[in-house]
Parts: C-alpha cells; structure tokens; sequence
C-alpha cells in the first residue's frame, strides 16, 4: 500500500514539475508517508521515477495491445479504429503519461534514452506495421508511417495533455465523453479516411 501511494503521488508530481523540479520530500508529503520509506522502497528518485514511469506505460500500452487483439486481423481498419478510441480512453484516464513525456523531451537524458526503448519504441514499431499495411490498402493516407504515427498519438494525447489550455482557449472540455468521442471520431475521419475492403 505504502508503493502505490507513493507511485500515485510520484506520477502526479513528476508530471506536474518534471524529474528536476520534484523532491522526494515533496512526493512523501504528497502520499502522506514518511519520507525515508522512499529510499527504502525505491532506493533514489531515478529509481523512483522509472518505477512509476514503468506502471503507468505498461498499463497503457497492455491495454491498446489487448484491445488491438480482440478485432480480427481480416479487418486492419477495424483493429486501427480500436487502437484509436483505445488510445483516446487511456490518455484521458492517465493524463499524467503525456505530460511526462512532454516533460523528458524537452531535453536529452538517459530518462528519455529509457523510456523510449523500454516503451515508446515497442509500441512504436507495432503500430507503424500495421500502418503501412493501411497505407498499401488505401486506408490511411500516403507518406511517413512513422510521421502518421506520432500525428496520430500527438493528436489525441496532446491535445488532453493540453485540455485545461483547450477548454480555456476553445470552450472544449476534454472531460466531456461526448468531446472524447467526437475526438476520437475525428482523428479516426483524418487519418483513416479509406475504406476497409477486407479479403
């Protein structure tokens, strides 16, 4: 129980400060634990770091690949729509993950070096085959898979990572299912505008 807090308030401090702006005091305060348990149970703050990092990207990317699994191969649009939605409902429920790597790649460090092969990287390499697939059927516009995978996962993480600027500057409240919904119908309208003609 002491881990858990401790993670749930190091996930919500290092999203909000960044590695360097976030004291392991602060996050004990913030999980209302002493502070010498840190050390105890995570060693040091880049220990700590990595622990929380390691919990919210591995419940992200379990789920998109559990849900990208439950549609059949036939259908590669279908799977895609999935992965989107999915990718949607994730971000909102975690904000904290898009924040955090707003926050590391703003710099190099051998945090960032980490989280991109521990993370980003895998599921990086999943998606972009299943988008040149897309791109030989005519589903998903030419070009950089590459590019079209980070324009795709920019365009719903981001945009919730910037929901309170979003809401103040546009009037779109991203807590709203009815907003998330049309999000993730209008990434889907962009970047997946052909249409699937499975064999």
């Amino acid at each position: 129980m002491t881990q858990q807090k401790l993670l749930d308030a190091a996930i919500q401090a290092f999203s909000e400060n960044g590695f360097k702006g976030t004291s392991t005091r602060g996050i004990a305060e913030r999980a209302g634990v002493h502070h010498p348990l840190i050390t105890y149970h995570f060693k040091n703050k880049d220990l700590l770091w990595r622990a929380a990092a390691d919990r919210i990207f591995k419940e992200f990317n379990s789920s998109l690949i559990k849900a990208m699994s439950e549609v059949p191969e036939v259908d590669p649009k279908a799977r895609a729509e999935v992965f989107i939605r999915t990718y949607v409902r994730c971000a909102h429920s975690q904000p904290a993950m898009h924040k955090i790597i707003l926050r590391e790649s703003s710099y190099p460090s051998d945090r960032l070096d980490w989280l991109v092969a521990t993370h980003l990287k895998p599921l990086f390499e999943l998606v972009v085959d299943q988008l040149k697939v897309l791109q030989e059927l005519g589903i998903a516009p030419a070009g950089s898979p590459a590019l079209l995978y980070n324009m795709i996962r920019v365009s719903a993480g981001g945009l919730l990572a910037l929901g309170l600027e979003i809401k103040g500057t546009s009037g779109i409240d991203l807590e709203d299912q009815r907003e998330l919904d049309e999000l993730a119908d209008m990434i889907i309208r962009v970047f997946l505008p052909g249409d699937s003609a499975p064999s």
